[in-house]
């Protein structure tokens, strides 16, 4: 935990190999998980004019955002902070787990392109492990829950049924602890969070966690992927 991202990064490249070499020991504590197929949405939100706003949280946002990224008809992923204070929101703090934030991405999307529904269930499928609670993979703690943030009532009500719908038809072998809650700010992270799959695909932890995530997602969502991943920098230069 610190502000400087080579130390950082030392830090989670040290970890990983140590991670590597016990995973046998450590329940979900192996490489990314396997993707998930599972059916589509039933309920989905209208499509509107103009682009729209998602906001999930599921685990690291570094995998999450990237996963975004590869994805058609998202004009925008951003790696930042929801659940908690503005005045909170920095990763040093977060990363105490006595904030209320979880480590979140804001995917901004093209409604003719992708809908919502449809992004739920990319989150759902290959993004993360919808049945860990308070972690992913090798991290843990409330910071890295499983959730989805609401912008309105109607992503809300989406969310619920797509919830109870997957837990009916049982594509899990256990219950989907993801929280559903109202959207009451996104903080955007430091820079050196941003765009970290692409610019370290070959860390440790990226590598064995994130990096399987974008395979899964160009394997099992085979219209929606996109090679060329659209970047936080060049989202922002475009707008």
């Amino acid at each position: 935990m610190t502000r400087n991202p080579f130390k950082r990064k030392v830090f989670v490249a040290a970890f990983v190999a140590g991670a590597a070499a016990l995973s046998w020991l450590l329940p979900g504590a192996s490489r990314a998980e396997d993707a998930v197929i599972i059916p589509p949405s039933a309920l989905d939100v209208r499509a509107a004019n103009g682009i729209q706003t998602a906001v999930i949280a599921g685990g690291c946002f570094w995998g999450v955002q990237g996963v975004f990224q590869h994805t058609a008809g998202v004009v925008n992923a951003v790696s930042g902070y929801a659940g908690g204070a503005k005045k909170t929101a920095k990763y040093e703090l977060v990363s105490t787990g006595t904030t209320g934030h979880a480590e979140s991405v804001e995917v901004r999307f093209d409604p003719k392109r992708i809908s919502y529904g449809k992004i739920l269930q990319i989150f759902f499928s290959v993004a993360h492990d919808p049945t860990q609670l308070n972690r992913q993979g090798p991290d843990t703690g409330t910071q890295y829950r499983s959730g989805i943030f609401a912008l309105n009532d109607e992503q809300k009500k989406v969310a619920d049924a797509y919830i109870a719908q997957l837990n009916a038809a049982r594509v899990y072998n256990k219950p989907i602890v993801t929280k559903v809650e109202t959207l009451q700010g996104f903080f955007p992270a430091e820079a050196y969070h941003q765009d970290y799959l692409t610019l370290h695909p070959d860390e440790p932890y990226i590598a064995n966690y994130d990096r399987p995530k974008i395979r899964n997602l160009q394997r099992v969502f085979v219209p929606n992927y996109i090679e060329k991943p659209t970047l936080v920098g060049r989202a922002r230069a475009t707008n």
